[in-house]
């Protein structure tokens, strides 16, 4: 920052003079507080073709010595774009003349005198070196802001990275939000994050003017393209240069950072994704914290948060850009379908496919919970959208305990990604957006839900595998006949037992029946008819299926 005509009559070496504001003083205060960029020594009368503006201007009156023309001295140094004169006394002028400070009224310009002779040349000494050291320390300033996001964009550094770095440099909470107010991504620098983004929307909306009060802000984005602004609420001088050039080359890392990851995910999703793994993973342990941020991506209080988790079934697909183009645009519709019947959500999607929600219901009744209702009717919507997506064939979406608190809500979500993973794997399951089964919770999975939870475990592998392992042999050497062995014993698990009620189920006579259960017994070892044995094939089967339909979910 350049010095001031009030900061140069401070030096020492000028003070020695005993100077004295003469004009520009009081109550033209701000005379004495233009920036002066040069110092400038000449006893010319005419200065007009030697200087630039700026220039503060060192003489010994020689001009003002001359009756005929020093009238039009200081008209013609503020025409020149002066900001203020020092005059010595002594050599040739005892005072400044009255005509010459009448004709200098009123120019905006300060004129100084000083009572006792001082070196001009160890004035422009001390402050061109000032000059030229806050040049060289802003050009140094600049040349390290841009090297630090140069290397951000070079490594592709995300989004709260840019941000962190920002707040880093400046010492200050920065926060980046879209048009609508919504916070994407912060650093709170030290304060606390529920102070820093309390109210946010209403507060960013006060100052709507880049720089206002106590904020320093710059628009990122193209110009007329604009998609956020990145905000220093906390700012002791927002007009400062090295604010907004760190701002200004943040903001042009954040537009360059959303030009490599280009695809359908918005940033809004892209940070309350963030945000849901946050939680999830147990990083934020204050409840006020975790509000706050979910309310600035815009969630709504709500009297209670559900847990939700979507899984769907995809068709087979080697094309992988079509396939992570498939699971955006099924991030977008569950969002939108969610906030079209008037409620709000933090959504994250994951590389397997798998959806995550926190749900918050506006329409609940203090004291009587969720109702399955309004539930209901979320999810039908949810599912309804999806399967409108090319190459989804079906959906079911799991959810886990509803909670008054945010934090517990999301430590639900594990259980409601279970209950989908299992649902999704039941063979009774009704996906495709219009059957009664909108939802599932763990109570509607039983024994399937404790199958799924113990699938991987190498003890239940190794006991499905001893159960089966006649069957699966045979269906392994003999294809076709093996398949319709593996059949029947699933369909008679399913029934029960009930020899009738199979050879009705499968149009078989009952000698026909009766010959292919007895060689499907000696295949087993072991005796169909025992009410242990059948529930000890029964879990054998779930077991290997809910493995075989979590590797088709995965593929």
């Amino acid at each position: 920052m350049q010095p001031t005509v009030r900061e140069i009559l401070e030096l020492p070496v000028v003070t020695a003079g005993a100077p004295e504001v003469v004009l520009g003083g009081a109550p033209n205060r701000d005379a004495l507080d233009q920036p002066v960029r040069w110092v400038h020594v000449s006893d010319l009368a005419d200065l007009s073709n030697l200087l630039e503006g700026g220039e503060l201007v060192l003489t010994t009156g020689q001009a003002l010595s001359d009756p005929a023309h020093r009238a039009e001295y200081l008209p013609r140094l503020a025409a020149a774009g002066a900001v203020a004169v020092v005059v010595e006394l002594g050599l040739h002028v005892d005072a400044v003349p009255a005509d010459v400070l009448d004709a200098g009224r009123g120019l905006g310009l300060a004129v100084i005198v000083l009572h006792r002779p001082v070196r001009f040349v160890e004035v422009t000494e001390q402050v061109h070196r000032r000059i030229v050291a806050e040049q060289y320390a802003e050009v140094d300033y600049t040349r390290r802001v841009h090297e630090v996001f140069t290397s951000l964009s070079m490594s592709r550094a995300s989004l709260d990275e840019i941000v962190a770095s920002a707040a880093d440099i400046l010492a200050t909470p920065i926060v980046l939000e879209d048009l609508n107010r919504q916070v994407l991504a912060f650093a709170g620098h030290g304060v606390p994050t529920a102070e820093l983004l309390a109210d946010w929307d209403r507060r960013s909306r006060l100052t709507p003017e880049l720089g206002a009060g106590s904020w320093a802000a710059t628009p990122v984005g193209p110009y007329r393209q604009e998609w956020g602004r990145l905000v220093a609420p906390n700012v002791p001088g927002p007009g400062e240069r090295s604010v907004s050039t760190t701002l200004e080359r943040a903001a042009q890392a954040l537009v360059l950072h959303r030009m490599i990851e280009q695809d359908r995910t918005s940033l809004e999703l892209r940070a309350q994704g963030g945000l849901v793994e946050d939680l999830r993973r147990g990083r934020i342990h204050d409840e006020a914290d975790a509000t706050s941020r979910a309310y600035a991506l815009g969630l709504r209080p709500a009297l209670t948060y559900v847990p939700a988790s979507l899984r769907w079934a995809e068709g087979s697909g080697v094309d992988q850009v079509i396939v992570q183009q498939r699971r955006a645009r099924t991030l977008d519709a569950v969002v939108h379908a969610i906030r079209s019947t008037g409620h709000t959500v933090l959504a994250a999607g994951s590389e397997s496919g798998q959806i995550d929600l926190l749900l918050a219901p506006q329409r609940t009744t203090a004291g009587a919970g969720l109702s399955t209702a309004i539930l209901g009717e979320v999810c039908g919507s949810i599912r309804r959208a999806v399967v409108r997506i090319e190459g989804i064939a079906s959906c079911v979406i799991g959810i886990g305990p509803e909670s008054s608190r945010l934090l517990d809500a999301a430590g639900g979500l594990a259980e409601a990604a279970h209950v989908a993973e299992v649902a999704m794997a039941m063979p009774t399951h009704v996906g495709d957006g219009t059957g009664d089964k909108s939802f599932y919770r763990a109570a509607d999975v039983r024994l399937r839900g404790m199958v799924g939870l113990i699938r991987s475990d190498p003890r239940v592998q190794a006991f499905a595998e001893t159960e089966l392992r006649g069957l699966l042999e045979y269906r392994a050497k003999h294809g076709g006949p093996g398949v319709q062995a593996y059949e029947l014993l699933r369909s008679f698990l399913d029934v029960g037992g009930n020899k009738t009620e199979l050879a009705k189920r499968t149009h078989l006579s009952r000698p026909t029946l009766y010959a292919r259960l007895a060689a499907l017994q000696r295949l087993l070892g072991v005796d169909l008819d025992d009410a242990e044995s059948r529930t000890s094939l029964h879990v054998a089967m779930l077991i290997l299926e809910s493995r075989q339909r979590a590797g088709d979910i995965y593929r």
